[in-house]
């Protein structure tokens, strides 16, 4: 990770300035790589979750303009 990424905060995107939204998997679409996902306050919204495939319900990602970019630890 780089020291830019660093000083911005894990949830941060260097490039576009935006905050990613950790999400939970509430439901997968493996046909067409999208799951419904909840953030912390019970928002759902439909993600493309190709690039971070396999995703299961109850996986918490790392969501970013719709898109999942990574996995997260479990909550604890």
């Amino acid at each position: 990770m780089s020291d830019a990424a660093d000083s911005c905060g894990s949830h941060h995107c260097i490039t576009c300035g935006d905050d990613g939204v950790p999400m939970t998997v509430v439901r997968v679409d493996l046909d067409r790589c999208l799951a419904l996902c909840a953030d912390d306050g019970g928002r759902r919204e439909t993600v493309e979750v190709a690039l971070v495939d396999p995703v299961q319900p109850g996986h918490r990602l790392l969501v970013h303009a719709g898109t999942a970019l990574t996995h997260l630890e479990p909550a604890r």
